[in-house]
């Protein structure tokens, strides 16, 4: 074995963290490019003792950067979904809350330069080819993480983020309900297959005997639970189109229940075999717009003023989320523009990072 060194920043991006490295350091062959980012994340054990993944989902997350040759983008982001302790890579999904910080870490990296006060960069997510502008603050050309936006499960302020997501649905799959119905009825329970950013299947917690309250802690001591929603959503996923999903961190899992509030809803969020603490910029999307399309498990479970955009809060295990979600309806159908969120990212660390390879 060898060790080979590796530059690399260190971000937090929303509520997700994780290294950020240049496409350009790492091999093209995706079989050589997982044994590295398994090795870097110590991947395969509950701590990830061997690497600086976190023993979580939301800390085993890699960002590869590049300069995008598409005609509309000025950075292709590609995702990588490491897994905890079975040294899995799956790069099927991407990331919502890691995308923030693409922008602060393109400028720092050099891919792109900053403008003053304000930089607009156009980001391609190269797994699912979504297109995203992320707003980042660049006083005196230089990236600001110093701000008053607060996000819930991240302590303190930073600067404020904004992202537009833009011709989000069907991103995936090509279709926004991509079993051609808004409700299936999978194993007795009714759910909805919908793709809006994320891939997802989401039913309500009380069809599954939950109250759609329960602490992150809670839910992910009940295994029974899981193997229930795994079931579904494996079978979910093959109804969907996207085959045998039991090895892939998609089609999500999502519950909703209600909120006695104007353009409230309550969620939960599966990564999917955790809970996750809080929920994914992604995921957040398509929960949303189930709670505004007719006719999904969400239906009459939102109270709604119907103002487009409409501003909706999804409440989490650790707080809220607020999500404006663009939309009209043709001939009946929900028809999703664009979804706008405002986040915030930290520079942790920055330097080189060392893989195993083998000779």
């Amino acid at each position: 074995m060898q060790q080979k060194s590796i530059p690399f920043l260190l971000m937090r991006g929303g509520s997700s963290r994780g290294p950020f490295f240049n496409r350009a350091d790492l091999p093209d062959k995706l079989e050589d490019l997982s044994k590295i980012l398994i090795s870097v994340t110590g991947s395969g054990h509950p701590l990830n003792i061997d690497g600086i993944g976190g023993g979580n989902a939301v800390t085993t997350k890699v960002a590869m950067l590049s300069r995008s040759d598409d005609n509309w983008a000025d950075i292709d982001y590609f995702f990588a979904q490491v897994s905890v302790e079975k040294q899995l890579v799956d790069y099927k999904p991407t990331c919502g809350n890691m995308l923030t910080a693409v922008g602060p870490a393109a400028i720092e990296m050099g891919l792109i330069p900053a403008s003053d006060h304000v930089t607009e960069i156009r980001i391609r997510a190269v797994n699912t080819d979504a297109k995203v502008i992320s707003r980042v603050q660049t006083p005196n050309k230089k990236v600001s993480y110093f701000g008053n936006a607060a996000i819930d499960g991240i302590p303190g302020t930073s600067a404020p983020i904004e992202l537009l997501f833009l011709e989000v649905a069907g991103s995936s799959t090509g279709e926004l309900f991509p079993t051609g119905d808004p409700i299936n009825a999978i194993q007795g329970i009714e759910v909805t297959c919908m793709d809006v950013a994320m891939p997802m299947v989401i039913a309500r917690a009380a069809d599954l005997g939950l109250s759609g309250k329960e602490t992150r802690v809670e839910l992910d001591a009940n295994r029974a639970l899981f193997e229930r929603i795994e079931s579904i959503r494996v079978e979910a996923g093959g109804l969907m189109g996207m085959g045998d999903v039991s090895a892939s961190v998609i089609p999500k899992f999502g519950l909703l229940s209600a909120v006695d509030q104007i353009n409230n809803i309550n969620c939960r969020y599966f990564m999917p075999w955790e809970t996750h603490p809080t929920v994914a910029v992604t995921g957040s999307q398509c929960l949303a717009s189930c709670a505004l399309a007719r006719g999904t498990v969400a239906e009459g479970m939102m109270h709604r003023d119907d103002r487009i955009p409409a501003l909706i809060t999804l409440h989490h295990p650790m707080g809220t989320m607020d999500v404006l979600i663009d939309y009209s309806t043709e001939n009946g159908r929900y028809v999703n523009n664009s979804a706008g969120l405002v986040r915030t990212a930290r520079k942790i660390a920055s330097g080189e990072i060392f893989a195993h390879l083998a000779h």
